[in-house]
């Protein structure tokens, strides 16, 4: 184990001589430029799920539409709530967010869907949360104490993302006419 730095004198020349880099530290110890990457992959990913989820809301029909279509608003407004979290952190570590359109679904974990299908929309979102629970936990576990603070926005939304798994597993489950996928 290290031995914890006391000389506040040491400290405060070091935060004076690097201002610039603003909360990122000689303490920080992650790769920041591949964390950025990462950051932005997964702003990227929760567009596409903004998108996705947006896109079920207004498209869903039939006799149970209405709920699924209220659960589908909800977590596009949860979705974009992250995409701001990590955009926020993206501008923290000194990086930019990358919202190019043009790249979006190439660089995002989850995919885009257009089903029409109301099971269909749901077995989707489902996947797309699967994914998202499983990048979240592999980058919470890779940034580990080198990155606390981004770990912590990981672990955040990681069990925001299994919330929504759960709910639209029970979806599923109350729909007539679903197997679970």
């Amino acid at each position: 184990m290290a031995e914890f730095l006391t000389d506040i004198t040491t400290i405060r020349e070091r935060a004076r001589q690097e201002i610039d880099k603003g909360p990122v530290t000689d303490a920080y110890g992650a790769d920041l430029a591949r964390v950025i990457q990462v950051l932005n992959e997964a702003l990227a990913t929760e567009i596409v799920c903004t998108l996705r989820y947006k896109r079920h809301y207004y498209t869903a029909t039939g006799l149970y539409a209405e709920p699924v279509a209220a659960e589908f608003l909800e977590h596009a407004g949860d979705e974009q709530a992250h995409a701001d979290k990590l955009a926020e952190r993206i501008v923290q570590l000194g990086g930019e967010p990358d919202f190019n359109p043009d790249t979006l679904t190439r660089r995002a974990h989850a995919e885009y869907d257009e089903s029409l299908d109301l099971i269909e929309m749901i077995k989707e979102d489902l996947v797309a949360e699967r994914v998202a629970i499983t990048s979240y936990t592999e980058i919470a576990q890779w940034l580990g104490a080198g990155d606390p603070t981004t770990r912590r926005v990981f672990e955040d939304l990681l069990a925001q993302e299994e919330d929504h798994a759960d709910d639209l597993r029970a979806l599923l489950e109350r729909l007539p006419g679903s197997a679970t996928p």
